[in-house]
């Protein structure tokens, strides 16, 4: 798939990355994501099965799998 960005002359590539979110105040970090990534400008999709499952694990997630550092950039 072509990317959808305008003048990008890349391709999309199936990979897995691992994305932020805020939420309820905190910062989430969902590792092992399926997205397609231009292999260019580095542009990201994900498409709507997965948002609808990383919304869906933000509601009924009790506790995170590991804890990470999180570090302020001042």
């Amino acid at each position: 798939m072509k990317c959808s960005i305008k003048d990008c002359s890349g391709e999309c590539e199936t990979r897995e990355i691992t994305h932020t979110v805020r939420c309820h105040g905190q910062v989430v970090v969902i590792d092992h994501v399926p997205a397609e990534v231009c292999s260019v400008c580095g542009d990201v999709l994900l498409s709507r099965d997965t948002v609808r499952h990383i919304e869906q694990l933000l509601r009924t997630a009790d506790r995170p799998a590991r804890r990470v550092p999180l570090y302020e950039y001042a």
